[in-house]
């Protein structure tokens, strides 16, 4: 394609998990045959549940609760719902380096940017894949570590070294939500948002924030590069 930049699409109203997969899908498979761009899909969904391929069934406590997809991105049970911003990542590493674990931590690098906007500092863990806040108000737990929250989840796939599915980073979803779940398999630690840290931040802040840290973790693609 002859833009190199990504195409940036936001939907206003939730999206059904099946349809987004089937678009996904599709845009995948025509980044990979050089007939799209890379795209960058901002959307909400309604209340759900997703298994990745790592999902535990007896991590799922309440499946009747929300609909339940199983899916084929990296990951253990995820809850996505309203007041959460999923942003879909289709992008071609094979113009972009074929490093899935350089891909995932710039995908980390880039939440941790975009949470820096609101002054939250968000951090990475050894062998937790995703976002976590440190909470030093809160009472450490019975062994004496201290508490985290997870703020935002990642999980990807990939085709033909195409990316899809993502990340999420909970603004302002019901927290009580994620009771049904335990959350990519960790039990011990809780789940926070950007609201519940007390901050008045809405979807189009962090959208704006998404788009400005953006190319700092992803530069355009040079024309050469773009197929």
């Amino acid at each position: 394609m002859s833009d190199p930049a990504p195409e940036w699409i936001t939907s206003p109203a939730p999206v059904a998990y099946d349809a987004a997969v089937a678009w996904m899908e599709a845009r995948a498979n025509a980044i990979a045959n050089g007939t799209a761009r890379e795209a960058i899909w901002l959307l909400e969904h309604p209340p759900l549940y997703t298994a990745g391929t790592s999902a535990k069934p007896e991590d799922l406590t309440d499946p009747d609760r929300f609909p339940v997809h199983a899916t084929r991105r990296g990951g253990q049970y995820t809850y996505h719902g309203p007041g959460q911003r999923v942003a879909y990542v289709l992008l071609d590493l094979n113009t972009r380096g074929k490093d899935v674990r350089a891909f995932v931590q710039k995908l980390e690098s880039w939440v941790i940017a975009t949470l820096a906007e609101f002054n939250v500092t968000g951090e990475i863990r050894p062998g937790r894949v995703g976002v976590w806040v440190p909470r030093p108000e809160k009472p450490p737990l019975p062994d004496g570590t201290p508490r985290e929250d997870k703020i935002a989840a990642i999980g990807v796939r990939l085709r033909k070294w195409v990316s899809f599915h993502g990340l999420s980073i909970n603004v302002e979803p019901d927290l009580s939500h994620f009771d049904g779940i335990v959350p990519c398999g960790i039990s011990d630690q809780g789940v926070t948002s950007l609201v519940d840290l007390g901050l008045p931040v809405t979807l189009e802040d962090v959208d704006d924030a998404l788009k400005r840290s953006f190319e700092a973790h992803f530069p355009p693609l040079t024309e050469t590069h773009v197929r």
